[in-house]
């Protein structure tokens, strides 16, 4: 009983950490036709080292070295860059799918 117990407690206070850990994001300019790809860990919440917010329906995260935010929407594929600057920024759709 005390080891179901154990379990139980240990089950509850444990995070989440989905099964597949590694993955990319692999993305293309629609313009250019570039390629690129961005790591991904699932199991840590992050995207290319930055700490991202990982949902069913987004992944998103900010380069604190540029200061721009990436917005990637898992059901159509969508990554959106903005990019604040005093004259209003602008923002960048490129397509990408997670590997």
């Amino acid at each position: 009983m005390q080891c179901l117990a154990a379990f139980v407690v240990a089950a509850i206070v444990m995070p989440m950490v989905p099964a597949r850990a590694d993955s990319a994001l692999h993305c293309r300019n629609t313009t250019s036709g570039a390629t690129w790809d961005l790591p991904v860990d699932l199991g840590h919440g992050t995207v290319d080292s930055y700490p991202a917010q990982i949902t069913d329906r987004a992944i998103s995260w900010v380069d604190t070295s540029t200061g721009r935010f990436y917005d990637f929407d898992r059901a159509s594929g969508a990554m959106d860059m903005h990019v604040a600057s005093s004259t209003g920024g602008f923002y960048l759709t490129d397509q990408c799918r997670l590997k």
